[in-house]
């Protein structure tokens, strides 16, 4: 189990930090019902990544592939999305798993139904989610856990990859008036050093999934 779990964090550290994920929860924040509203879309998103566990652990189970391939080749395709990513962001283009404009202006006036439709919906469309997703489930059928062993681990990984935005929340919701400052500046800060921290962080993992998927792979 432990050594699954290292090989879980990259993929949590990952699916965690994308900034524009943080930037709509902040957004949701500061908008009528906001914790409510924040807290639907992070339950969409999580039920989405549950379901997507279910449906390929099961597909992935019945294949009998436990040689690490797919896993492995999972990784290195995220290093090449993310590489992609990098290279998207440096000459200023539009993040294909970002959110449209339009819909980021429509945060102040949506439901928590709608914010959890939306978060399901992002989850199920963006590829670099999907690919953190299928890295996941296929690095826990390697390690042949079981499946109770093997359901928690992927449970750990999904909360993980939304505890930043559960934390944001939790923090807005026992401190609805301290917090509004902070999460404001906190949304300011992300806003104007979006691109930049997405190349980073698209670079530091870019490779770090490219290395890791080579060296399976070969070894």
């Amino acid at each position: 189990m432990g050594n699954v779990l290292a090989d879980l964090v990259p993929l949590i550290i990952g699916a965690a930090a994308v900034p524009v994920w943080i930037m709509i929860v902040l957004l949701m924040l500061r908008s009528d019902n906001g914790v409510s509203v924040a807290a639907a879309f992070v339950g969409g998103a999580t039920l989405m990544r549950l379901v997507q566990g279910v449906l390929f652990g099961y597909v992935l189970g019945s294949s009998g592939e436990g040689d690490g391939r797919i896993s492995s080749l999972l990784l290195l395709l995220m290093g090449i999305l993310l590489w992609i990513t990098a290279i998207k962001k440096w000459r200023k283009e539009d993040d294909p798993d970002g959110p449209p404009p339009k819909w980021m202006s429509s945060i102040d006036g949506m439901s928590p139904l709608r914010a959890f439709g939306v978060g399901a919906l992002l989850v199920a469309v963006a590829p670099k989610m999907w690919v953190f997703t299928l890295s996941a489930i296929s690095l826990v059928q390697d390690a042949a856990l079981g499946p109770a062993m093997g359901a928690l681990a992927y449970l750990l990984f999904t909360v993980g990859a939304v505890i930043i935005l559960l934390i944001l929340i939790l923090v807005a919701a026992l401190a609805p008036q301290k917090s509004a400052a902070l999460l404001g500046k906190v949304s300011g800060w992300l806003e104007r050093n979006e691109r930049a921290l997405l190349i980073v962080v698209s670079v530091v993992f870019g490779a770090f999934f490219t290395w890791k998927g080579l060296t399976r792979f070969i070894g």
